[in-house]
């Protein structure tokens, strides 16, 4: 039987993609979503997916937990790694309440047990389409707050890292080697390129981007040399 591939252009509808090592679970799910005018994209294994990545547009993912080479587990891992954070509906003919109370602690947001009844399906999609558009929302107010951060000058980003300590001016400078002055320069041109007007403002910054803002290595070794 040829395995059926729609480009996932969005021109069409709503797309699934179905990550699955068995081709029959793959052809079932391709027709059984075809019904409820949803395209499939079959995919047999987790580095088929990557390899594709670059080309997809954001849809709901349905997973298989037991695969060669990397599994489902190990596949959410990756995803997180990658940023992509796109709904993730984990499926297996192998469940446990252990298993499953893992895997969505791990992000997905939904377990099912194979065989499974599509109204369960059909829920489990429902709820995952309507959470596509806050996660982009979410993946985009990040990645956009990571250019910003990214902007800043390796001395702005030592400064700005030293104040959100909660360090003031002149704390920051003695613990930076450097005068009040150029603290006050560095964070004044630093809150510029942030488009922000507080270091409280950059907190939430730093918490919308899910990265931390260390001191660069040379400033550590020089903060440590003047505390010894």
């Amino acid at each position: 039987m040829i395995e059926i591939r729609d480009e996932p252009d969005g021109s069409s509808g709503r797309n699934v993609y179905v990550i699955d090592d068995d081709v029959d679970v793959r052809q079932s799910l391709h027709f059984l979503l075809g019904t409820s005018h949803i395209r499939a994209w079959p995919f047999a294994a987790a580095d088929d997916f990557f390899d594709h990545l670059p080309t997809l547009k954001p849809a709901p993912i349905l997973l298989d937990l037991r695969m060669p080479k990397m599994d489902g587990l190990q596949m959410l891992v990756e995803l997180r790694c990658r940023d992509v954070l796109w709904p993730v509906i984990m499926m297996t003919a192998h469940g446990d309440i252990a298993t499953a109370v893992r895997s969505v602690k791990m992000g997905a947001i939904e377990f099912l047990e194979k065989p499974f009844e599509s109204g369960l399906l059909d829920q489990a999609l429902s709820a995952a389409f309507g959470m596509l558009g806050a996660l982009q929302e979410t993946a985009a107010a990040r990645s956009h707050a990571r250019a910003l951060l990214d902007s800043l000058s390796a001395r702005e980003k030592d400064v700005v890292a030293t104040l959100l300590d909660g360090s003031p001016n002149k704390l920051a400078a003695h613990h930076l080697g450097l005068s009040v002055r150029t603290v006050e320069m560095h964070r004044k041109n630093a809150l510029t390129k942030l488009r922000l007007k507080s270091i409280a403002e950059v907190v939430a910054l730093v918490a919308k981007a899910e990265r931390t803002l260390d001191l660069s290595r040379h400033a550590k070794q020089d903060a440590d040399n003047r505390a010894q």
